[in-house]
Formats: C-alpha cells, structure tokens, sequence
C-alpha cells in the first residue's frame, strides 16, 4: 500500500513539474512575439509610420504600366488612407513585371477559355535620401479570369484581374513594409 502511495506522489510530482516548465517555456517565448499594429518599437502608432512612406512611380515594362498604376494606387491608399498630408521619411521604389498564361485552350475553337496574369514586384523601402535600404524583397501573385467570345468581356475579365492582383500585392508589400517598420527604433 505505500508503494502505490508513494508511485502516485511521485507521478503528481512529475506531473507538476512539467506542467511548470511549460509554463515558464511559454512565458519565457511570449516576448519574442509582438503584435503587428500593436505598440512600436519607436512608440509612434503603426498608422503614422506607415503614412511617412512615399510610394514612388513603379518601374514597369512598356504595355504594362496599367497595373503598376493600380498597385501604386492601392498602396498608396493602403499605406495612408487618411488623405491627410504628412512627414514623408521612407522611399517606396519598385518594378515589376507581368505575364499573362493561358492554361486552359479549346480542343474544338483553338481558343483559350482562361487566362492567369503573375506578376513579380521588387520592392525596395529606403530612407527619404536613399542611402540606406531598410528593407528589400520580392511580392509574387496570381489572379485568372474567363476569356470569352465577346472581345470587350475577356478585356474587362483582364482588367478585374489585374485589380484584384494589384491589390493582393499591394497587402504583402504593406504587411511586409509593417512587420519591419514595426521593430524599428
């Protein structure tokens, strides 16, 4: 009877131990993370660092320049929304390239049913002078569309697509933008 006793302590023990040292593993790791449009850093609200960035014209290949107008357009909305003007400190430059696929073809018209535009944005965030680079990367989406028969709905089909890409990369590059800005003294 006291063996079972004293396994039964010894595992209550154990037991308690290691719930403990889970505990202190999770506090100890809780600082590492810090909330994106939380607190900074610097101690300057999120919003405000993001509205300093100026989002200069993006470098785009001839034939292309009309999503590069849409990403500029939604990153500049997305960066300061306010409409307010404000303190630049931060250069967004860019360029990027398009490229239109089309997976799917007829077997019967020849014709491609469906198109897929991939666009790749190299983005550099850079301080107002341009001597020091903050951050760099590569933004990468897709977006498809139907083609059809009526020429002006395949054009308008493209033209949707391509605002829905300007603005799913416009989101990776300001999540991206924020993430750094957000440790930053």
């Amino acid at each position: 009877m006291r063996l079972t006793n004293g396994t039964e302590r010894g595992g209550l023990a154990r037991r308690a131990v290691r719930v403990a040292l889970v505990a202190a593993l999770a506090l100890d790791l809780s600082a590492c993370f810090r909330p994106l449009y939380g607190p900074t850093a610097s101690g300057e609200p999120m919003a405000a660092l993001l509205a300093s960035v100026q989002v200069d014209d993006i470098n785009m290949a001839q034939g292309q320049e009309r999503i590069g107008h849409y990403l500029r357009s939604e990153l500049i909305f997305d960066l300061d929304g306010s409409g307010q003007p404000s303190t630049k400190r931060y250069r967004l430059k860019m360029q990027g390239s398009e490229t239109v696929q089309t997976p799917i073809v007829s077997s019967q018209t020849g014709r491609a049913e469906a198109g897929t535009i991939i666009a790749n944005v190299k983005y550099s965030l850079e301080n107002l002078d341009g001597t020091k680079i903050i951050s760099e990367g590569v933004a990468t989406s897709t977006a498809t569309y139907d083609r059809s028969v009526q020429r002006f709905a395949s054009l308008r089909a493209a033209r949707d697509a391509e605002i829905r890409l300007a603005k799913v990369l416009a989101e990776q590059i300001k999540t991206r933008i924020a993430s750094v800005l957000v440790t930053k003294p």
